[in-house]
């Protein structure tokens, strides 16, 4: 068993290397560039919800008001003619991103905790690289893609997205692992 405290360098390290990387998959490469079409009825939808000055949230349309309803010809009838939606609203206003880079920083760092717990409980001081990569690699993978499925299963996310975002998931388990394997307290 290997403290907690002795692998904060490969925490910090790993969530520092996760965080550049990140950036230049989103930012660099055209990877994510098709993850959200742009509607063809953009402007007509947007003149259309404006005035219901919906505030911010995730919503569910239609929206039944009780389980009860679920089985009623009215709400039946509302999915069949649809448009189904599953739709967040964020605030107006420009997209200011610094406060999700630091949460992303922050949920890099956390990750690098849970990897650190998970391979920190199973390896001894002096590890080899291979053991260390093994375990704070999974660690890291679960956190960092596994999540993300339910988004497709229960929430109708395109499989396309979730399967990009476990992609790069993958590749931030495997520099976290890495980082964790070369650091590892001897």
């Amino acid at each position: 068993m290997t403290a907690l405290h002795l692998l904060w360098l490969p925490i910090v390290l790993s969530a520092v290397i996760v965080f550049v990387a990140s950036s230049i998959i989103h930012m660099v490469s055209p990877w994510h560039k098709s993850d959200y079409p742009k509607l063809a009825n953009e402007e007509a939808l947007r003149a259309a919800l404006r005035p219901l000055a919906i505030p911010p949230g995730d919503y569910m349309i239609p929206r039944p008001a009780s389980r009860q309803d679920l089985g009623s010809p009215e709400f039946q009838n509302k999915m069949k003619e649809g448009p189904i939606l599953m739709l967040t609203v964020v605030p107006n206003g420009p997209l200011g991103m610094g406060k999700s880079l630091g949460l992303w920083f922050l949920y890099s760092l956390v990750v690098g905790v849970f990897s650190a717990y998970v391979a920190g409980r199973a390896l001894p001081v002096g590890s080899v690289y291979l053991h260390v990569f093994r375990f704070a690699g999974t660690a890291a993978f679960l956190c960092y893609s596994v999540a993300l499925w339910q988004m497709s299963i229960w929430y109708h996310r395109g499989w396309g997205i979730t399967i990009k975002a476990t992609l790069d998931g993958l590749v931030y388990a495997l520099l976290t692992a890495g980082t964790f394997g070369w650091l590892w307290p001897h």
